[in-house]
Parts: C-alpha cells; sequence; structure tokens
C-alpha cells in the first residue's frame, strides 16, 4: 500500500513515524519531506500547497492513500482534489476546513451552536473595529486574522495604543497579507490551556489525550508568539470531570454542528481550549494535527494509525480500537537564532547519527536539509526532541537530556517547558 504524506514539517515526521509501526507495512513518500524525513520515507519536491503537481504525482504513482497534514492545503481543497480522481484521503474537505481557515466562520458557528468560547465582534472596517475597541476599554483584548498565519496570526493587545496598532498592522500594513482583511476582536480568557486533538469520521469523535503548549519564543511565556516552543502530554489540569465536560459541551456539538451546516468534517479537530473560571471555552479550532503536540500525543498512541486514517475517511472510527499509554511525554523544540523573526538557515547540526537521530530521545525533524551527508538547519523551527517517561519528570529529564547533545550556530530553546504542568502535578 502506497501512503503519501503532505508536509514536511515535525507533525509530518511524527506521523510517519508512527505509520511505519502499522501492520499493513505502508511504502511511505511525503512531499516534500525534509532532510529527516528521508530516513523513513522517499521525499518528493513537490511543495505542499501546489494542490495539481501533487494529485499528477499521486495518480501517476498509484498512491493508495494521501494524508494531508498542513492547513494551507486542507483550506486549499486538496483533499477534495484527490478524492475527485480517486484517491482516498485522510484530512477534511475544503468546506470542512473553514472550521480554522476563517475565524469569522469558527466563531460564527459556535454561537449559532451554543458553544462556548470567547465573546467577540467581527470586522472588515480598521476605523470600526478600532471605535469597538475604544467603546469596550477592556484590557487585555485579543485580535486576530480572519485567515491562517501559521500559527502567529494573534496579537493580545495590553492597552488601547497597542490595539491601535495591532489593527493597523494586521489591517492596513497586511502583515499577515490577505489573512488579515477581516478581523476578530475577542475577549480575553484567563486560565491554564489545553490543546485535544480528536479523530472523527463525522459520526464518531474520539478524543486523544491532552496536550500543553508553550507559544511563547523564551522562558518564563515571554518574547513573541511562535508555531510552539514544546509540549508536553498529559495535561495535568485536563482533568476527567473537565474532559466529560468538554466532550458534552464542546467536541461533540461541533461535529454535530460541521453536519448542520453541510460541512461534515472527517480527519482531525484540533480544539484549542481555555480552562475559565466559567468552564472550558475554545481559544481556536484547528482542522488538523497540531505542530508541536502531534510530536507528544502520536508517541502515547497505541493503535495502528493507518487503520484509525483509513477508518475516519470510510466513517467506521466506531469500529477501530485504539488508546493511549499511561505514561507521559515532552518535545523540545531547538530552534534558529532570531526565530520567530528573522533567522539564517544552511547550519550545520550536531549530535545526530546518519539517520538524523540520538541515543535519548526521538528528533523529530522540522525544518531540516541533507547536504553532502550531513544535516543542516532550514527553518525557524528545526528540530523536535521527543521523549516518553513513566511521568512527566522523567519525559522532560531525558528530552533536555539529549537535547543538549545537540547544537548548531545560534541555536536556541526554552528551558523551561512543562515547568506549569510540573507545579500541577507535585
Amino acid at each position: 500500500m502506497k501512503v503519501l504524506v503532505v508536509g514536511g514539517g515535525g507533525r509530518e515526521h511524527a506521523i510517519i513515524k508512527k505509520l511505519k509501526e502499522s501492520k499493513k507495512k505502508p511504502e511511505l513518500y511525503a512531499a516534500p519531506g525534509n532532510g529527516g524525513i528521508a530516513a523513513d520515507a522517499v521525499c518528493v519536491p513537490i511543495k505542499a500547497t501546489d494542490i495539481d503537481a501533487m494529485v499528477e504525482y499521486a495518480v501517476e504513482n498509484g498512491i493508495d492513500f494521501c494524508v494531508v497534514a498542513p492547513d494551507d492545503p486542507l483550506v486549499l481543497g486538496m483533499v477534495d482534489a484527490m478524492e475527485e480522481k480517486g484517491i482516498r484521503c485522510f484530512g477534511p474537505s475544503k468546506a470542512a476546513a473553514a472550521l480554522e481557515g476563517s475565524k469569522v466562520f469558527s466563531k460564527g458557528l459556535m454561537k449559532k451552536y451554543g458553544i462556548p468560547t470567547a465573546a467577540y465582534e467581527t470586522f472588515d472596517d480598521p476605523q470600526k473595529a478600532l471605535e469597538y475597541v475604544k467603546a469596550q476599554n477592556s484590557y487585555p483584548t485579543v485580535i486576530k486574522a480572519d485567515g491562517l498565519a501559521l500559527g502567529k496570526g494573534v496579537i493580545i493587545a495590553e492597552d488601547f495604543d497597542a490595539a491601535r496598532d495591532g489593527i493597523h498592522s494586521i489591517m492596513e500594513d497586511k502583515i499577515f497579507g490577505q489573512s488579515g482583511n477581516r478581523i476578530v476582536i475577542e475577549e480575553f480568557l484567563t486560565g491554564p490551556e489545553v490543546s485535544v486533538l480528536s479523530f472523527t469520521d463525522s459520526h464518531t469523535l474520539v478524543p486523544m489525550i491532552s496536550s500543553m503548549d508553550h507559544k511563547r519564543a523564551l522562558d518564563g511565556d515571554q518574547g513573541l508568539n511562535t508555531g510552539g516552543m514544546g509540549t508536553v502530554a498529559p495535561n495535568p489540569f485536563y482533568t476527567e470531570k473537565i474532559a466529560k465536560q468538554c466532550m458534552d459541551e464542546i467536541f461533540i456539538p461541533t461535529m454535530n454542528a460541521m453536519n448542520a451546516e453541510g460541512r461534515p468534517f472527517k480527519g482531525v479537530i484540533y480544539f484549542g481550549l481555555m480552562l475559565t473560571p466559567n468552564g472550558p471555552k475554545v481559544i481556536e479550532y484547528n482542522c488538523r494535527f497540531g505542530d508541536p503536540e502531534t510530536q507528544v500525543v502520536l508517541p502515547l498512541l497505541q493503535g495502528d494509525l493507518l487503520e484509525i486514517f483509513e477508518a475516519c475517511r470510510d466513517e467506521r472510527l466506531a469500529d477501530v480500537a485504539f488508546s493511549f499509554s499511561a505514561r507521559s511525554a515532552a518535545c523540545v523544540m531547538l530552534a534558529s537564532g532570531g526565530y520567530p523573526v528573522k533567522y539564517e538557515s544552511g547550519k550545520e547540526i550536531t549530535g545526530l547519527d546518519e539517520n538524523g537521530q540520538c541515543d535519548k530521545a526521538v528528533i523529530y525533524h522540522s525544518g531540516t536539509k541533507r547536504v553532502d551527508g550531513k544535516f543542516v538547519t532550514a527553518g525557524g523551527r528545526v528540530l523536535g526532541v521527543s521523549a516518553t517517561g513513566k511521568d512527566l519528570m522523567q519525559a522532560l529529564g531525558r528530552a533536555y537530556e539529549a537535547a543538549e547533545g545537540i547544537s548548531f550556530e545560534a541555536m536556541h530553546y526554552r528551558k523551561d517547558i512543562g515547568k506549569r504542568a510540573l507545579s500541577a502535578v507535585r
């Protein structure tokens, strides 16, 4: 069975490594893949957003199943294009991917179906947005670009001046491109954040183990927002009682709402949640596996990932048995100097073996290339160093020990991944 995974980051590497464990023993392909993925799959130099070229390759090379992992090709409709050519896919249709592709759509969906989220308004006129912020006079306030923005399209404004500058930069300077044509302004929620990825075939929804992301670039949750500097699983703030409440009030209602809107969702829904004093609320939806959440969730999956993917596509998820380990997992992201702003690539990475791995942890490659037999940096987030353990302390210890053995020029990483989670379990 030939399986093509679309994408070239750490999330895709984690998916591919788990697919390698399938009893179906698939032939794995990745497009475009990266230096580390090349040790586990055949890499094909096609841009993840090039739908025509990707479909053409899949047809000509007899691909049996395609996993569309990143947000951009999902929102552009790659699954629809593949299915039209008879290639079975894991991932939502273009219509269903609007759950992430448009903040305006997703907030409207939650309002319409009574799914708990922050109070908000949407704007396509910067002047009206500014008048609204002034009238609300409530800070911090959250300003979000409507469309995709590499996980960075959110500004938390501490005062009016910051809100004015944020609206101007998104809507007029277009720092996130056309994604900023419309914005959502919403109330600032407080409480622990939780990420819950869920498999769904549009009839059955099965949450995966919870995780905690660390978005800020620097220790102590300082610095700019990033795509994620590390994760731990499970999230200790996400108790069984809260999990049941989320299932009843958020997860199942979201699946049902998408069906009611004629946009049945098949694939992974990522629920970004805030556990507020007034109960759990949705901060955001993603229409795919999160990165770097996948790097801690999939190592704990006990089951055949390919079987689960096929069941989601074929609407028979209820028939597949799988579970999650009682162990813990941690992932520490090693990033290029300057990330998430300006950084240089092409720096040689030391401390990895010929397959881009090391003894103490699993290395998921996010932004690497192989040049003359050596691994070099090729992105802002370069490597995800992931480890499991009997508890979170052990998992973190193993991940950090492995991270200390890897280096490249100007490498930086957070030294406090999991600190908040550890304080909750002590």
